[in-house]
């Protein structure tokens, strides 16, 4: 079968599609889940620009019977009444966003765009299905990669989006060829795909070499043939350097190099198996891969400038001999660390960590003996020997960089996910490096099993004492000493009131923003029974809550009357798009840019026939659909029980319009200040509504005289009305209708003319305002520098669980939305506060750049503590480090503060630029990761005195 080119549908309505939207969507889901379903290394994916895939998937989603592919449509509405756009069919397959040049070059030379995320900038599709796409709508480049594993505990398969780009150097002339090669290649692969590249022939073995040219010094021989790249610890963009001895290698004619250079012809110098390392362990090369989840990676030249090492590390197979001791040379601590590649979220963690005094102490001193090789959990004490000889280095004489490859291949081996040249997180990282430490480090080789107690009527403190000793039975480290503390929650079932204690241990404490815990929502509120115009409330709610969270909310602010109720509505396109009745709910549906609205109306109002009200303008063409002449927004109301005659509905109209009426009453000041003394303010909006506030002038206000009503409409509209359907395609006339049709809704279109608007004043119902509009509110306070004990305060704060992290009540038998209240039990000595700034969701990627003001001496935390310790310890911390991280989301850039504890003076390390800073300038709205340390404050101390309080044992 012949495809059309979809260019051209659009243009020609005689030409129809072979598979429908439905149909398309299907066979691509099929194929995708087949492929999912037989996973493994070598399989085949193709990049497709997440761009073209968005309106792919509009326009799949779509209800085919609203639109023909060749109308052109550009909204519709299901058979509930509620609206949705429909989208055309896409045009080509368009890559060219993905790439760095655009379409130019082919093959090879198509280099993509650095730094893209999955699912942001670009989807991943199976072979199979990126052929029915290339089939159905032709386009592209093709853009394939493969599949490879990954993993050290489970094996896991990714695909490699960004492979090794490696730099091959003549060593005649320093001539240079790029190219690309699997991270999960051999180096035997590599060695053929030089000699393939140079066209070398015949028996090359001790004629050809290649080197690792690591920061273009000669780093070790590739000659282990058996093993991979990344185990051979490849870094993207790194140099290699080719060396050829005898001209009998070249075929016939063949003198010069792909780019047209002489061969060279290098006497080869014999070579070690090794290289010597200044300072520090003999350690030896991991046996296991190093792999690259590789689905986010990116790099670029700009990010991989090398500074020259005067010393190197050549891993080798579990070695691990230790000296008793390792002092401090001088200089110790003031080192920088390498960017290899967007590693500075690694760089930044690990100087947060080689400047925490504990650790420092313990692995400058011999710590073979707890390493743990055994621990099914841990990973087999390499992370921890590489950590420590890391540190070892850091804290050696000299201040010369450190390339930290060794350290890098092992994290990519153990975890996939920080692998490639990506920016990740450095509280992630830190976060495993703290509990892969733990694991290696793990005193316990045989963990026993302890059941689980279940709290009852014992006190917390017994309970908390008996839930840490069995913590330390499974877990005793230098990690748990001095990093983990304990915290206590409580879970109170919604329904039966039952309470659940358990006590846990933490590591870190993730501290929400105040500004990320809750949100800000603008509301418009609409009189059901005429009384008053609409007003915009603004509120705030918790992220988490639901619709009767803020309805609770907009009660409270509009001064419902305990006869009255709220019926919350999103309206789109002059339209009631949904009706928002369910009160569990979540608000996370609601977007910042979503016009919601509410109705006040009779607490019975289930009970009654409801109305709906829409306005239309009048055409001269009373036959042309409505549709797209609707305007302001729809009125709502309820009927009387047994009203529904045509009578009943105009007068209920003429008193939902009586406040738009332009002969009204002003709303006095004196009024808006009565109304604010007895409790009803008007909200964060009242002074934009103070100019143009009037109240309706209904029969029913006693406040409104009688002379007043006189110059109102007689109560008998003139307005055009027509019953419609809940399309808003058919119009019947209302005074043609006998009886008003039976049903839970009755919709009414309003046709307004150029009499009515001399009547009415439209414009209130027009320009709602978003949910989330800076800049609405026309008073504005300045904003408080948040705390970093507000901060605290919010995450201790009790709040409910999300739909998605639901409880299972013993009592109920169900899972419950119950509510959680956490409370800090025991400190450690080390306490780590990681502040978030980024949060996620299915539509929107953020960062806060909020300033937090943390204190860099005297953090007391003593009155948040509910338990004290016996003997009772010190509760006041010292800042020591922080990890910052500058700019926004994809292209931010992490750096650290540490302070050197014996000098008392902070220095600045970015990647390696080190240089000292004063401590006025660390507080800063970049403050990411907050490291505190336990100190012993005696009577006299001033601020800023400090004794080290802890110890390993503590």
């Amino acid at each position: 079968m012949t495809i059309p080119d979809p260019g051209s549908l659009m243009n020609n309505e005689d030409i129809r599609l072979p598979y429908t939207p439905e149909e398309e969507k299907r066979i691509i889901k099929e194929l995708r889940d087949a492929a999912e379903s037989d996973l493994k290394q070598g399989n085949l994916y193709y990049l497709v620009s997440n761009r073209w895939w968005r309106k792919w998937q509009e326009y799949t989603e779509q209800d085919e019977s609203n639109c023909p592919i060749d109308e052109h449509c550009t909204s519709s509405q299901h058979s509930n009444g509620s609206l949705s756009k429909i989208p055309h069919r896409p045009g080509q397959i368009d890559n060219s966003d993905l790439l760095v040049n655009g379409m130019d070059g082919e093959g090879d030379e198509l280099e993509i765009r650095v730094m893209m995320e999955e699912e942001h900038d670009y989807v991943l599709v199976p072979q199979e299905a990126w052929k029915k796409l290339l089939e159905w709508y032709k386009g592209g480049p093709a853009l394939p990669r493969e599949m490879i594993s990954q993993g050290f505990h489970h094996k896991g398969f990714s695909v490699e989006v960004y492979p090794l780009r490696l730099q091959l150097i003549d060593a005649k002339d320093d001539s240079r060829s790029i190219f690309h090669i699997s991270k999960r290649a051999s180096v035997r692969e590599l060695y053929n795909r030089v000699c393939k590249l140079f066209r070398l022939e015949g028996n090359l073995e001790g004629k050809v070499r290649i080197w690792d040219y690591f920061n273009k010094r000669k780093y070790a021989l590739l000659d282990n043939f058996d093993q991979t790249l990344e185990e051979a610890q490849m870094q993207m963009d790194q140099y290699i350097l080719l060396e050829v001895q005898h001209y009998e290698v070249w075929p016939s004619g063949f003198g010069t190099d792909s780019t047209g250079n002489e061969l060279a012809l290098v006497p080869i110098e014999p070579t070690r198996s090794s290289i010597s390392i200044a300072g520090g362990p003999t350690l030896s090369n991991a046996g296991g891969p190093t792999l690259s989840n590789g689905s986010s990676t990116g790099y670029g030249p700009d990010l991989f400038q090398e500074s020259v090492l005067t010393s190197a590390l050549r891993d080798t197979e579990d070695v691990y001999e230790l000296s008793s001791t390792h002092t401090r040379g001088d200089g110790g601590g003031l080192t920088g660390l390498q960017n290899l590649g967007n590693t500075c979220f690694m760089n930044s963690a690990l100087q947060c960590l080689v400047h925490t005094p504990p650790l420092v102490e313990y692995f400058l001193e011999d710590y073979s003996e707890e390493i743990n090789k055994q621990n099914p959990l841990g990973l087999k004490g390499e992370l921890a020997v590489a950590f420590g000889d890391l540190l070892r280095k850091l804290w050696s004489s000299g201040r010369t960089p450190i390339a930290p490859r060794a350290f890098k291949g092992k994290l990519a081996r153990f975890a996939p996910q920080f692998s490639g040249y990506n920016q990740h997180d450095s509280q992630e990282l830190l976060a495993f490096l703290l509990d892969g430490l733990h694991e290696d480090l793990n005193r316990v080789k045989e963990k026993p099993y302890i059941e689980a107690k279940d709290s009852g009527a014992r006190p917390d403190n017994v309970v908390a004492d008996e839930c840490w000793a069995n913590h330390k039975a499974r877990n005793d480290s230098i990690i748990v000493d001095v990093c983990q503390g304990q915290y206590k929650s409580t879970l109170v079932c919604p329904d039966c009131s039952k309470v659940s204690v358990t006590f846990d241990p933490f590591m870190y404490l993730s501290l929400p923003l105040p500004s990320m815990v809750t949100r800000t929502m603008t509301v418009t509120v609409f009189y059901g029974d005429g009384s008053a115009l609409p007003m915009p409330f603004t509120v705030t709610v918790l992220k988490q809550s639901y619709c009767k969270d803020l309805s609770q909310a907009l009660s409270t602010a509009c001064c419902l009357k305990a006869d009255e109720t709220l019926l919350l509505a999103e309206v789109y396109d002059h339209r009631i798009y949904r009706y928002l009745e369910n009160p569990s709910e979540s608000l996370s549906g609601i977007k910042d840019d979503d016009h919601i609205v509410a109705y006040r109306l009779p607490a019975n109002h289930l009970k009654l026939p409801r109305l709906e009200i829409i306005h239309r303008k009048k055409e001269m063409d009373l036959q042309s659909s409505g549709f797209r002449e609707l305007m302001g927004t729809p009125l709502v109301s309820y009927l009387e029980e047994g009203a529904q005659s045509v009578h009943d509905i105009q007068a209920h109209i003429s008193a939902m319009l009586a406040p738009l009426s332009r002969k009204k009453a002003l709303l006095s000041l004196d009024r808006i200040k009565t109304s604010k003394e007895n409790g009803c303010g008007l909200g964060v909006d009242a002074d934009r509504v103070i100019d143009n506030c009037y109240r309706s002038p209904s029969p029913m206000d006693p406040s409104i005289s009688n002379t007043e009503l006189e110059h109102l409409p007689n109560g008998e509209s003139t307005v055009q009305l027509w019953l419609t359907d809940d399309k808003c395609l058919s119009k019947t006339p209302l005074e043609n209708c006998s009886l008003i049709m039976s049903g839970p809704i009755i919709r009414v279109l309003v046709e307004w003319s150029s009499r009515e608007h001399e009547l009415y004043d439209a414009s209130f119902l027009e320009d709602l305002p978003e949910v989330f509009k800076p800049g609405f509110t026309v008073k504005k306070t300045r904003q408080e520098a948040i705390s970093l004990f507000s901060c605290l305060e919010a995450f201790l704060k009790e709040e409910p669980l999300g739909p998605d992290d639901m409880w299972y009540c013993p009592t109920c038998k169900e899972h419950r939305q119950a509510s959680k209240k956490l409370d800090l039990w025991r400190l450690p000595d080390i306490l780590v506060f990681h502040l978030k700034r980024f949060s996620y969701s299915r539509f929107l990627k953020n960062k806060l750049d909020t300033f937090v003001n943390f204190p860099l001496h005297n953090l007391d935390l003593g009155k948040y503590v509910k338990h004290e310790g016996a003997p009772p310890q010190s509760h006041v911390y010292e800042l020591y480090a922080v990890s910052n991280h500058y700019g926004g989301l994809g292209g931010g850039h992490y750096a650290a503060y540490a302070k050197l504890i014996e000098d008392n003076k902070w220095y600045h390390f970015d990647d390696n630029h080190v240089s000292p800073i004063g401590k006025d300038a660390i507080k800063t709205s970049a403050a990411y990761v907050l490291f505190y340390r336990r100190i012993e404050v005696r009577p006299g101390m001033e601020v800023g005195e400090s004794s080290w309080s802890g110890s390993p044992s503590s």
